[in-house]
């Protein structure tokens, strides 16, 4: 898959495109939806698949104190994009003056002058264009004048329309089971092992504490089953993908102050992942990151813990 990031980028003989629009922050089953029209409609048409994209979100740029923390990383959020078969991204740098263009200036440049598009398919809520002036209507006359067709999709979910904003929602409130099932795989975050305060070796249950500046939406608070991934390791490899018990927050039986994520892999204490970059990937809330009147309390609920992730993990 190409990944550009200007229309510049873009080979002299790529199109003609079948093109779709959006953030796609968290690549969820709805994004994947309307991604896997748009292949097998380029497929069919002999065409390129290509999705037009932003980062960083529209709103950090335009309105901060309204901008979403976003679920994955750009480069998660591409590598995911990979995977539905398009044949390219382009990845827009989101600027005050891309977004002062108007509806018909954006879809000139971008989808008739950049990509050759024959088609583009959206969702009927989309909106494009200076203050979102744009919507289907308009891109629907926009097709007619330049020639391209506009297909829509309706909307996916099981009870109701999946959104990343419903996905951030459950993920902030520690409902990854609930987020698992609306993104089609677990979330996950990643960063690099770094040294902590050494308190889990020290009570019997070392673990590998991410950076600060790991990448993707952290849960809330409280301990979960879930699954350490150390990348530099091949699928094949037993511990590329090791059952885990998955800490986040400040501990509060030790009055930490730093918001921490840290994973303890099941029956493990002879791991050495310092400056390792791993994911977790967290598939159940166990229960809240609690206060225990005593070190002792605090280790039998661990225990506790490690057990139950233990019968959650197991394969059925």
């Amino acid at each position: 898959m190409l990944r550009l990031t200007d229309l510049s980028e873009v080979p002299d003989s790529f199109g003609p495109t079948v093109v779709t629009l959006g953030n796609f922050d968290g690549v969820h089953r709805g994004h994947a939806s309307v991604l896997s029209a748009v292949v097998e409609q380029a497929r069919s048409r002999g065409a390129k698949a290509v999705a037009v994209t932003f980062d960083p979100h529209p709103l950090a740029v335009l309105y901060p104190d309204r901008a979403p923390a976003v679920i994955t990383s750009t480069a998660d959020r591409l590598d995911l994009l990979e995977q539905t078969g398009l044949d390219a991204v382009l990845l827009m740098p989101f600027t005050r003056e891309l977004a002062a263009q108007t509806p018909e200036e954006f879809v000139k440049s971008t989808f008739v002058d950049g990509l050759q598009a024959v088609a583009v398919i959206v969702g009927k809520d989309t909106r494009f264009g200076v203050k979102n002036s744009g919507d289907i209507t308009t891109l629907r006359e926009l097709g007619e004048q330049y020639g391209f067709e506009v297909m829509t999709l309706e909307d996916v979910g099981t009870d109701h329309r999946w959104s990343s904003t419903e996905v951030r929602a459950l993920i902030a409130d520690g409902d990854v089971t609930r987020a698992t099932q609306i993104l089609g795989r677990p979330h996950h975050v990643s960063g690099t092992v770094v040294k902590g305060l050494q308190r889990g070796r020290e009570l019997g249950f070392p673990t590998a504490n991410l950076s600060q500046d790991s990448s993707g939406l952290v849960p809330g608070d409280g301990v979960y089953a879930g699954w350490l991934v150390r990348h530099g390791l091949a699928e094949t490899d037993l511990e590329h993908r090791m059952p885990a018990a998955i800490s986040v927050g400040t501990n509060p039986t030790f009055d930490n102050v730093a918001r921490t994520v840290e994973a303890y892999v099941l029956d493990r204490d002879d791991l050495e992942l310092y400056g390792e970059r791993v994911s977790v990937e967290f598939i159940q809330r166990l229960r809240g990151n609690d206060r225990f009147e005593s070190i002792e309390d605090l280790v039998e609920q661990i225990a506790r813990d490690v057990d139950t992730a233990r019968t959650l993990l197991q394969p059925s």
